[in-house]
């Protein structure tokens, strides 16, 4: 099977760490409702290490995935050496699997450092607010993320869940390298939101890009278009965000090996303009 490294374009987050456009999602690496260890904790390893294998150089996780289980799983996995590794604070946890939003700026800069020591690293790749605070004004928030950057302790600053507005008040405190929002071929209620990143050079990180497995109105036609490439609509899912803009990085996850190498050959279609515009309509 070819590798990323041999059928994908690359992105430059933050204009100088270049990565394979083709990512890995995390959070399914933890156990069910995303809490707590994984059931089979060896196959989630060997996922991670065919991750590596396959070129897979930029992987996405958050402190709430677990929590904690995700990043610890990561750091066990050797991977901060192999990827660039994204991490996202902002989201608390309750034992029933609540996402709590909470962008208290000491709470963030705690957050960070306890991720960064889960993830074994000095400096954090990638710290993503992970979801506004509607008690929070997002610039108190983003202040307290800019001030770990100053100080080294993560490299390169971005935002999740975020609306066009909350993105500009985000980049007028600190230089924003990516945006991780809900984007599909299924869901593009975030297209003005990818034209800024596209004009600005900023990633663009759909989660769900697989539409969590349902792709709804589209699912016809990207059947009609993987039956004509031998491929599966998932894979053509994904190769229509490839195509879609050169900022995007889509981040599909999964706990099985299998499911990795059936995204990673998605990197290796090519799409017509004709099958484009019809999945785009």
């Amino acid at each position: 099977m070819r590798s990323l490294d041999d059928t994908c374009e690359t992105f430059a987050v933050g204009g100088d760490h270049a990565v394979n456009r083709l990512g890995f999602g995390a959070m399914r690496i933890t156990g069910e409702g995303v809490l707590g260890p994984p059931d089979d904790a060896d196959e989630a390893g060997r996922v991670l290490d065919r991750a590596v294998e396959l070129g897979v150089d930029f992987v996405d996780s958050a402190d709430a995935y677990g929590p904690g289980t995700s990043e610890r799983l990561l750091r066990e996995a050797g991977m901060p050496a192999e990827a660039l590794v994204a991490t996202k604070g902002g989201l608390l946890r309750s034992p029933e699997g609540d996402w709590l939003r909470h962008g208290d700026p000491d709470y963030l800069r705690n957050a960070a450092l306890c991720s960064r020591d889960r993830l074994g690293v000095e400096t954090i790749d990638l710290y993503q607010y992970h979801a506004p605070d509607p008690d929070v004004p997002i610039e108190a928030s983003m202040r307290a993320l800019a001030d770990l950057k100053d100080r080294g302790l993560i490299r390169h600053v971005g935002v999740s869940n975020v609306s066009l507005d909350q993105l500009e008040r985000a980049r007028d405190v600190v230089e924003v390298a990516t945006v991780q929002n809900e984007y599909s071929v299924a869901d593009r209620t975030h297209d003005d939101v990818l034209e800024v990143c596209e004009a600005n050079d900023i990633g663009f990180v759909p989660y769900f890009p697989l539409g969590g497995g349902d792709l709804g109105a589209k699912a016809d036609t990207l059947g009609a278009v993987a039956d004509a490439h031998d491929a599966t609509p998932r894979q053509v899912a994904l190769a229509w965000l490839l195509a879609r803009s050169p900022v995007i990085l889509p981040i599909p996850g999964t706990s099985s090996v299998d499911h990795l190498e059936e995204n990673v050959a998605a990197a290796g279609l090519d799409l017509t303009d004709d099958e484009m515009a019809r999945l785009s309509a």
